[in-house]
């Protein structure tokens, strides 16, 4: 296997619109763009390897290493007593992930924190280890075993593996519901800036936040325009943890949270705008226009907005990484992620009528009026 896998040395190159001042020298890494000469038998092979590679980043993302080169390089053994793995083993597994610029080996058996593996401490704002724990946890990532059954059925390979929906199995295991749940407000975070730079919340005197988990992205509409209240409706469980959040925000008097299930409970009335935030891409289109007309019924007569925060897949070979987490959606939870013609018909059955021309292959603001 080895021979055919060949590696090159690079700077670590800042991804577009980021600074590189942070780069931490040369990191190993693969690079199918600047080495074009790699020939197709061996890019499939690596990409074959992708599953292992994740799984070495989940197991140092859940060993937590990255907090512990924060002031610097420290060697295998002391990294090892420090999060409790062997030595020898955790050493392989760090001399494969700084093969893909996720850690930086030193000689002397050291290792340092590189950009990428920034992304895996605790203490940054935008890090990305909750997300990184959901993706290589084995109730998620377990289903992937059954992705044959999702292509001969196009049912969810996970209810194959689990005997149970993804849905299901969050309410029966409170464990996998938290760190759904965490990894549910890390995208909030990183999402929720670009979409608050997107859409002018001030004029809706109130928003309801359907399926809001926690309240992060609530929370930051209500900072950023203090003439706003809120309403956060997601399931009993979930609303039930929303008070510490908006409370640590200090909007927690600005907001009613309503415990239910978009299902079978009404979604509270009276607002003036709903918000749908990568919620609809979970379900399959009859559940999603269930969830739409529950939100058309409490718009009722009104002239109250739906803006569906979503991702618009771009169409043909345009890079999107849309098409990736179109993968997640059919294997794990059964929904899926679409295209503009898709969006609008699925708007339509539920009842709203898109209004504006949302951006394609990003995330986008669809913004919705009640016909």
């Amino acid at each position: 296997m080895t021979d055919d896998i060949q590696v090159h040395t690079r700077g670590a190159q800042a991804a577009p619109g980021e600074s590189d001042a942070g780069d931490t020298g040369p990191v190993a890494a693969y690079s199918f763009v600047d080495r074009p000469d790699v020939p197709p038998r061996q890019r499939l092979m690596l990409l074959a390897n992708g599953q292992r590679f994740s799984a070495v980043v989940y197991a140092l993302a859940e060993l937590n290493v990255a907090d512990q080169l924060v002031k610097g390089p420290r060697t295998v053994s002391e990294l090892a007593d420090a999060v409790g793995a062997d030595e020898a083993a955790l050493y392989r597994m760090l001399r494969c992930a700084a093969l893909l610029g996720v850690f930086q080996e030193l000689d002397g058996r050291q290792f340092a924190l590189t950009p990428l593996a920034e992304g895996l401490r605790t203490d940054l704002p935008d890090g990305v280890r909750d997300a990184v724990l959901l993706d290589g946890s084995g109730f998620f990532w377990g289903s992937f075993g059954s992705i044959l059954h999702s292509a001969r059925t196009g049912r969810p390979g996970f209810d194959a593996a689990h005997g149970m929906s993804f849905w299901e199995y969050l309410q029966g295991n409170p464990e996998a519901g938290e760190v759904f749940d965490d990894a549910m407000t890390t995208i909030s975070r990183r999402l929720g800036g670009l979409y608050l730079d997107r859409v002018d919340f001030s004029r809706f005197p109130v928003v309801a936040d359907v399926g809001g988990g926690r309240g992060y992205f609530l929370a930051e509409i209500l900072r950023r325009n203090p003439g706003v209240r809120g309403v956060l409706f997601d399931r009993a469980q979930v609303a039930d943890t929303a008070g510490e959040l908006l409370s640590e925000r200090e909007v927690a008097h600005r907001v009613e949270v309503v415990g239910g299930d978009f299902f079978t409970d009404p979604v509270p009335a009276g607002c003036d705008a709903y918000v749908l935030k990568t919620v609809l891409h979970d379900w399959p289109d009859e559940k999603a226009v269930e969830i739409l007309r529950g939100v058309r019924r409490a718009i009722g007569d009104s002239a109250a907005r739906l803006l569906v925060l979503e991702q618009v897949v771009a169409p043909g070979n345009t890079w999107d990484t849309a098409k990736f987490l179109d993968v997640d959606m059919l294997v794990v939870m059964g929904g899926r992620e679409r295209n503009l013609d898709e969006w609008r018909a699925l708007l339509a059955a539920g009842g709203f009528a898109l209004d504006c021309e949302p951006a394609v292959g990003d995330w986008a603001v669809l913004e919705c009026r009640p016909c």
